[in-house]
């Protein structure tokens, strides 16, 4: 089986930087088997129609608005994954939607396709996670290390509470015990 899990994102807008802090996490927490590739893919677009192409599964993780509260985790598969990309809340998505469209017109589009999302709260420029996304951050890195087990390719766990640092992505830290907060 050949496996590529792609996060997607524009790190500089807080919560849309869900996808490439998803593909970081992964990394770290986890070793997986050589028939899964992880790549950040950042805000490209048509530029990862090679890594992309005629792969047996696809796991998109990306900031999705659908709605729900800030942080809320999601997975679409099959049809609805083309379709989610069709709405977008970045360019980085327009670009995914051609992609996915050029693969599926030259017969190269992934066998099974399976979108991981968390509902942004603050798409605003600055570096960081919001804490609700964080908190869905590290439902949907489950959620792919699960879906990656229902087809036989068991990732190897660090212990999360070891391998984590928690709040790490937020974008409001609490100073070390016994310092105050730095002000502006």
């Amino acid at each position: 089986m050949n496996v590529l899990i792609l996060g997607i994102g524009n790190i500089l807008l807080h919560d849309e930087g869900v996808g490439v802090r998803a593909i970081e996490e992964l990394e770290h927490c986890f070793s997986f088997p050589a028939e899964v590739e992880l790549v950040d893919g950042g805000t490209c677009g048509l530029e990862l129609r090679d890594t992309m192409c005629d792969r047996d599964l696809l796991l998109l993780i990306d900031a999705i608005r659908n709605g729900g509260m800030p942080g809320t985790a999601y997975r679409l598969e099959g049809d609805e994954v083309p379709a989610h990309f069709h709405t977008r809340i970045s360019p980085h998505q327009l670009g995914i939607s051609d992609l996915l469209a050029t693969l599926s017109l030259t017969g190269s589009l992934p066998a099974r396709m399976v979108l991981f999302g968390v509902e942004p709260a603050d798409l605003s420029t600055g570096l960081g996670l919001s804490p609700a996304v964080e908190a869905g951050l590290e439902k949907v890195v489950t959620a792919v290390g699960e879906e990656l087990s229902g087809y036989g390719l068991q990732p190897g766990v660090s212990s999360f509470e070891e391998a984590r640092i928690p709040g790490f992505w937020s974008t409001r830290k609490s100073p070390p015990a016994g310092e105050k907060e730095a002000t502006p």
